[in-house]
């Protein structure tokens, strides 16, 4: 799939603030509106755009501690990778869920409101699984992320 200068400068911008106007984000790209409201569209359709979201404090939501939980599942099967995904997935306390290549099978990232909260969910949530043959935790003491993810080119350097 490609993308031009002017796509990557609008998924750039709409990055950094999805909530501009239309007219605003044609003049930070120096693009017409109109052109500017289409290459959103196609963008969108493309797949390339895939929503909009608001950012929620953990923290003011009472979950102070996160954590990465190694896991490891068996057998190792489909169904059993499948139905562990689901399961985490819909575990309140769990924000992400990836699927893993390697010594560990998942890792879940979980935001809990304390130390004891994440003892708790632990014992209550994973210790009780048969699939579950082995688990680890890592508390996050600091968490950053990127919010502006640029396209690659093909040698894998940023534009």
């Amino acid at each position: 799939m490609v993308v031009d200068d002017i796509d990557s400068a609008i998924v750039r911008e709409l990055q950094a603030n999805a909530r501009q106007t239309n007219r605003e984000l044609a003049r930070a790209v120096g693009v017409a509106p109109s052109t500017c409201l289409e290459r959103v569209r196609l963008l969108r359709d493309r797949g390339v755009i895939t929503g909009y979201h608001a950012d929620v404090s953990l923290t003011a939501l009472g979950r102070e501690v996160q954590a990465l939980l190694h896991v490891q599942v068996r057998p190792l099967n489909r169904e059993v990778i499948e139905g562990f995904k689901s399961y985490a997935s819909g575990l309140p306390e769990v924000l992400s869920v990836f699927v893993l290549a390697g010594g560990d099978d998942f890792l879940v990232h979980v935001a809990v409101p304390s130390v004891e909260g994440l003892h708790t969910f632990l014992m209550d949530r994973f210790s009780g699984r048969r699939e579950i043959v082995g688990f680890r935790s890592s508390v996050i003491y600091q968490h950053h992320r990127n919010r502006v993810i640029d396209p690659l080119d093909p040698a894998g350097s940023a534009r």
